[in-house]
């Protein structure tokens, strides 16, 4: 089995996460050695929140997983692509279908162009 460099980051490597459909970007995120092997084992995502300190399952509360349709890893084996089918339709916890639902242009200025396609306040609570 490949063995990925999780100690270059400190035990956490960067997941890009990437609709296997339409090849639009959904989110970026961090694996560490278990949510790989439970991501390999369960043929859905999991990650590692830097913010609970947990392991995460994509989905786990909102319904919306990931499911693994092609892993690809990089020539450093210290980040992973997860090509994904994005069930729900919605990637990010804000209800868009995508994290990267903001352009900005060269004021800095930001333009939501997502489609928000849940309201995260009926789904997580207030």
């Amino acid at each position: 089995m490949i063995e990925l460099a999780f100690s270059k980051g400190g035990g956490l490597l960067p997941a890009v996460v990437q609709d296997a459909a339409t090849g639009r970007v959904l989110m970026v995120a961090y694996i560490n050695q278990e949510a790989w092997e439970k991501t390999l084992e369960t043929g859905e995502a999991h990650y590692w929140s830097r913010s609970r300190n947990e392991l995460w399952h994509k989905g786990g509360t909102s319904g919306h997983v990931q499911k693994i349709r092609e892993i690809l890893v990089d020539c450093d084996n210290d980040t992973v692509l997860f090509r994904v089918e994005q069930v729900g339709g919605a990637a990010c916890h804000t209800g868009y279908e995508s994290c990267f639902y903001r352009r900005v242009d060269a004021r800095g200025e930001a333009t939501v162009t997502g489609r928000k396609v849940f309201d995260p306040r009926k789904v997580y609570g207030s």
